[in-house]
């Protein structure tokens, strides 16, 4: 299968779609060798994409009515250049890989952005995911090795 034979759409993300992007999400966790960190529940996921105050938004790809990708992203701050797109989440199920697709949402992506008046898009590719990193770098990504990620595991409260 390729784009030229199916249609492929990209759209905004309803609540319905939740139980797709977490499968997918787990898709890319097993990709990623750590299926076992992913502990949102679906019903956290729903309220914290469609709930009274979401703080994050997705683009779908889907051919065929079938959700094959996802974007997911929120709005960061950065005290030196303001609103910033934080792509959470790039996922292309591996059947659809290399066909496209990620190429379909990063663009849209970048629409979104320029639209919402953000000064920029960032996000994080795992060292060793030599295709992703290749991918970002048609885009003039930059890399920035100065940094290290620093994180603190704290017990979920209930939405």
């Amino acid at each position: 299968m390729n784009l030229s034979e199916k249609k492929l759409t990209i759209r905004q993300a309803e609540e319905a779609d939740c139980p797709r992007l977490l499968e997918l999400i787990h898709e890319l966790a097993v990709y990623e060798k750590e299926p076992e960190q992913v502990t949102v529940s679906l019903e956290h996921f729903v309220e914290s994409g469609f709930g009274k105050k979401p703080v994050w938004w997705a683009f779908v790809a889907e051919v065929n009515e079938v959700i094959i990708g996802f974007a997911l992203y929120y709005i960061r701050y950065s005290t030196w250049k303001g609103q910033r797109m934080y792509l959470e989440d790039i996922i292309v199920t591996e059947e659809w890989r290399g066909k496209g697709v990620g190429t379909k949402l990063m663009n849209r992506l970048i629409e979104e952005a320029k639209a919402l008046g953000f000064s920029g898009i960032l996000w994080q590719v795992l060292e060793w995911n030599e295709p992703a990193i290749q991918f970002y770098r048609r885009y003039q990504a930059a890399f920035d090795s100065e940094w290290i990620n620093v994180s603190i595991e704290l017990s979920p409260r209930n939405p």
